[in-house]
């Protein structure tokens, strides 16, 4: 598989990525990266309450084996681009587990 190229970068105490969520998926899933680096992601749960960035905050802890607590929207609350904030992870780090999981799923 390529390397890809996400749009991460190193934070005081952590990690921060840029993604695009889908709400109301069939299936909660890293959908790909978009050509700007951005992380593509579906979930179930409908934009309403805050669920979708909930389900969002759960399932990017899931994937990067931390707790949901070091998982933080930073920017994009009402919106589909967000920005999340990985604590205590570096975007190496969150890029590699990220590629671990798609690479994964794949087979």
């Amino acid at each position: 598989m390529p390397r890809v190229k996400f749009k991460l970068h190193d934070g005081k105490t952590g990690a921060a990525l840029s993604v695009r969520v889908t709400p109301r998926a069939r299936k909660t899933e890293v959908a790909g990266i978009r050509d700007d680096g951005t992380l593509k992601v579906r979930v179930t749960s409908p934009p309403v309450e805050g669920k979708a960035n909930a389900a969002l905050v759960k399932f990017l802890a899931e994937i990067l084996g931390v707790r949901k607590r070091s998982v933080e929207i930073v920017a994009g609350h009402r919106g589909l681009d967000k920005l999340i904030s990985i604590l205590d992870m570096t975007a190496e780090e969150v890029e590699e587990r990220i590629l671990m999981y798609m690479q994964g799923k794949k087979e």
